[in-house]
């Protein structure tokens, strides 16, 4: 399948400046280097959305959103990626190519599905008007004529006529892409066809762009199932798709919340009585693609349930597909209604005030959540219990990326468990203990100037940078001065090389034997792009090689960061900084295997004692802190 060629991209980026961009959607006023206004993204009266055009990036600190010109047109006009691209390339005199292989730029659909789709919707709407039954079920579960239209409800005929269908398609009984598109069932002992939905209330399902790609149809008496939903077809695929989310991108925006329920009902009344950002899953538990697609929309995302044990079934399986993709600064919760309510039900009888305020009670977070289930099935009060909590625990424990979450999660546990937290580390391998370790480099003593710089043809003497004096060889060099900042020097790696991507371009490749997983792997991935686009000015231009990715937001939030630190210092100054920092991540990187060591001779000489070699090996461990 075709797809946008990388270098059309980023040759786009180049051309496009995003003060012109953001300028045709909202006034910018200059602000010193950069251009300010009011969030298009959210409802504020102070200006907190920037557009630095040194960067061709911007970034809002009241709720944080940040792009490039082609995240703007895609967040700003709820477009795709692709249809993005198109039109920002229309606006320069562009026209995209497309090249073969990769990930489908657009639905695998033959020209006319969605056109099927949409005249099936319409039939279906226009049916509703003349089905007193119908009418009569929606009324009587509190819903009104506004709102129905709203959602597009439509409804397919029953009774004795299987093929209601034909009355929009001639060719009903050959036409391959009513097949196609989910709306008939082909037998083949007859070799006929009838249609998929009858005598049931029909829901819409449309995309972010508004098209629909499916349906739900709901029985509105006995009958089984009472939710049938589309088959998967070129155009729709339940495990990505959100019902409601069309109607629910301005909502979601304004509040930076998303409510995630079980069914369409329970959507549509939520929105009726003014609880506007519920978008529901279709008929599948939720995916990992959906909570993918659900922190991109908001930093609050709340799970809603049923109390009983198929919803907090479904709960967990919400529960087990966060965890890696969960970010610092997200939040995800989990409420639980009584038994006898879902969420139709429940705004109902109390209205938007009682539901928002028991979402803001009642909703649990997920590590409290996480450990909530996890403790109910041991014993805690027994030594016995917390070593069996803590062995449930670690496989959800390895699966959580961000930093800040993680350690809270395990401090946590570690108090369920009456551990401290260094004694966890150690039960869990060490791994916290190594990534937590300060990296202490010799510095040299206080007063003196360091020396580095650059060897001679010979290599007999080095010459340090701007001051045109020899040093020879055999005279120890200074280490490299200390950076001004203490922070993660991963983190701060990360920042620079964003913030002038040729610094990399420029360094020894300290990064070759790094790890290749965890933030490091992502730290070498960006290092290695760098030098391996040697034309990129900007860190815009590198960040949009992970547009796709789930690492993109955490990409962007360093962007920003380091472009506020790192930006006014002189390129002398910077150099000098991103040099000190990678040689401090490297010697980071270098200490966890023999911390871990250490933590596993120290555990066997607790309980069982050691070799000669075992306290030898330990011993050099020990000098070479």
């Amino acid at each position: 399948m075709a797809r946008i060629p990388e270098s059309f991209i980023q040759d786009l980026l180049n051309r496009v400046d995003i003060v012109d961009v953001v300028e045709r959607y909202l006034p910018l006023k200059k602000a010193g280097q950069n251009y300010h206004a009011c969030c298009p993204f959210h409802k504020e009266k102070t200006p907190s959305f920037t557009v630095s055009q040194s960067k061709q990036f911007y970034h809002c600190f009241g709720c944080g959103v940040h792009g490039s010109a082609i995240s703007f047109v895609m967040e700003y006009e709820a477009l795709p990626f692709p249809d993005a691209v198109r039109k920002l390339a229309e606006s320069v005199g562009l026209t995209v190519p497309q090249e073969a292989g990769g990930a489908p730029d657009a639905p695998r659909a033959e020209p006319g599905v969605f056109d099927v789709l949409k005249a099936a919707c319409d039939f279906y709407r226009q049916q509703l008007k003349t089905a007193p039954a119908a009418i009569a079920y929606l009324k009587g579960r509190g819903l009104d004529g506004k709102t129905a239209a709203r959602y597009g409800l439509g409804y397919s005929p029953g009774g004795d006529d299987w093929q209601a269908l034909k009355q929009v398609f001639a060719d009903y009984d050959w036409n391959k892409l009513v097949a196609e598109a989910g709306l008939v069932i082909d037998k083949e002992d007859s070799k006929r066809r009838y249609d998929r939905f009858r005598d049931r209330v029909m829901f819409p399902i449309q995309n972010q762009r508004g098209s629909v790609i499916g349906f739900g149809g709901r029985v509105m008496g006995q009958g089984e199932p009472k939710y049938l939903n589309s088959p998967e077809t070129p155009v729709f695929e339940k495990g990505r798709e959100l019902y409601g989310l069309a109607q629910a991108r301005g909502a979601i925006r304004d509040t930076n919340r998303v409510l995630v329920v079980e069914g369409y009902m329970d959507v549509v009344m939520l929105a009726q009585h003014g609880v506007e950002y519920a978008v529901a899953t279709l008929g599948t538990a939720c995916t990992p693609e959906h909570v993918k697609k659900l922190l991109k929309l908001a930093d609050d995302v709340v799970f809603c349930f049923d109390g009983d044990r198929a919803g907090r079934k479904a709960a967990w399986r919400a529960l087990e597909n966060s965890l890696e993709l969960v970010a610092d600064g997200k939040k995800l919760t989990f409420l639980f209604l009584p038994a006898e309510h879902d969420p139709d039900s429940y705004v109902r009888e109390f209205g938007r005030e009682a539901f928002e305020s028991r979402m803001v009670q009642d909703a649990v977070p997920l590590a409290q959540f996480l450990l909530r289930e996890l403790s109910s099935q041991v014993e805690l009060e027994s030594e016995e219990g917390r070593a069996r909590l803590i062995h449930l625990a670690r496989p959800h424990l390895v699966k959580v990326r961000a930093p800040a979450y993680a350690l809270m999660l395990k401090k946590r546990l570690a108090e369920l468990c009456r551990l401290e937290m260094g004694e966890l580390d150690l039960i869990l391998g060490g791994e916290s203990a190594a990534q937590n370790a300060s990296v202490q480099p010799d510095y040299p003593p206080e007063g003196e100037r360091p020396y580095y710089g650059r060897r001679d043809d010979d290599g007999d003497r080095w010459r340090g940078r701007g001051k045109g004096k020899w040093r020879d060889r055999d005279r120890p060099l200074a280490p490299l001065p200390r950076p001004k900042s203490r922070r993660d020097p991963l983190t701060q790696v990360l920042q620079l090389v964003l913030t002038e991507p040729a610094l990399a371009v420029r360094a020894e490749p300290l990064w070759q034997d790094w790890p290749r997983d965890g933030r490091a792997g992502l730290l070498v991935e960006l290092l290695q792009a760098a030098r391996a686009h040697p034309q990129f000015e900007r860190g815009s231009q590198l960040l949009e090689l992970w547009r796709d990715e789930l690492s993109y937001t955490e990409l962007a939030r360093a962007l920003t960061q380091g472009a506020a630190e790192f930006e006014r210092m002189a390129p002398e100054e910077r150099e000098v900084e991103f040099a000190a920092v990678l040689a401090m991540a490297a010697q980071a990187l270098s200490r966890p295997a023999t911390l871990d060591r250490r933590a596993e001779l120290e555990y066997r000489a607790a309980h069982g004692g050691l070799t000669e070699v075992e306290k030898q090996e330990y011993l050099a461990l020990l000098a070479s802190r």
